[in-house]
């Protein structure tokens, strides 16, 4: 009787695991088609902070009437849950506005440093130690930076570094998304629901803070056409499945590997920005990109779930 216990445990586990995977790979292929109906709002005028606040206002309305039993579970939550808040709001907030201002692929591969910084974050915090393999990692990733923005031309003559704040913001989002990650990984005692609610508020008060520092006016309600209504609410909807999908993969898998998974946005990306934004890479960007990936595979392959 023992072992069929043990085997159906075994089972559940694995199917657990699976789902999780399942629930990554969704969340990575939202977000690697996500920038294009946030840039057809700011061909429209809308910027991205003012497109982030009425979609995640969107998000919060809706989540709140569908889940408005958990409402009262608010006032038991602990302070922790500010900081992946916060985290998790300029993650998102600085992801839009770096794709809609920046060439996509470049500002996903910066994002994608974020293996990097979740390896280092996952050493000190979560106490997942790293060994030799861990400095290849980490030595790749910067190579791969390195290659990717460095001037092969000569013409500036600029050390290998972002070029644009597009660029600069997609490499603190990264980081951002690293620190959200293990936030995410080390707060057990949150339910999913409750840590998705988090980031979605967590973006809406952060494009509060931000609306001073916007120069065009963040329009009003009747601005919008029922068309961009439309754009928005197909966004909150792939920002609610997906939140919802990654909060679950993440709480379930190791921060590296759940970075690892979530490369399947670059592929998605790549296949969209070609087709939809008519963006090419260079050889260099192609090279760099390869080796943070690598980099990226060798982080997930660092630790055992």
């Amino acid at each position: 009787m023992s072992n069929v216990n043990i085997t159906n445990q075994t089972e559940t586990q694995m199917t657990a695991k699976l789902s999780a995977v399942l629930s990554l790979l969704f969340g990575a292929l939202c977000w690697g088609i996500i920038w294009f109906p946030y840039r057809l709002l700011a061909e429209a005028g809308i910027s991205a902070v003012a497109s982030s606040f009425y979609t995640y206002g969107i998000v919060i309305i809706l989540a709140g009437i569908y889940f408005a039993k958990h409402w009262r579970e608010i006032f038991k939550l602990p302070i922790s849950i500010v900081w992946l808040s916060i985290a998790a709001g300029w993650t998102n907030l600085a992801y839009v506005i770096a794709v809609i201002d920046g060439e996509v692929m470049r500002v996903m591969l910066l994002f994608y440093l974020s293996p990097l910084w979740t390896l280092i974050l996952a050493h000190f915090w979560l106490k997942e130690r790293t060994d030799m393999r861990g400095l290849m990692i980490i030595s790749l990733s910067l190579l791969g930076a390195f290659i990717m923005l460095y001037d092969f031309s000569g013409q500036t003559g600029a050390l290998p570094l972002p070029r644009d704040s597009a660029e600069w913001i997609a490499l603190s989002s990264g980081m951002g998304f690293s620190l959200t990650n293990v936030i995410t990984r080390k707060s057990t005692h949150l339910t999913v629901l409750t840590k998705s609610f988090a980031v979605w508020i967590g973006v809406f008060v952060v494009a509060i803070l931000f609306m001073p520092f916007v120069k065009k006016a963040i329009p009003a309600p009747s601005f919008f056409s029922v068309n961009h209504w439309l754009i928005m609410l197909f966004i909150a909807i792939l920002v609610m499945a997906a939140t919802l999908l990654v909060q679950y993969g993440v709480t379930l898998i190791t921060a590296t590997r759940a970075s690892v998974l979530f490369l399947f946005e670059l592929v998605v990306a790549a296949v969209a920005s070609y087709y939809l934004a008519n963006e090419v890479m260079t050889w260099n960007e192609w090279l760099g990109g390869g080796l943070i990936v690598v980099a990226a595979i060798f982080a997930a392959s660092n630790h055992n779930d």
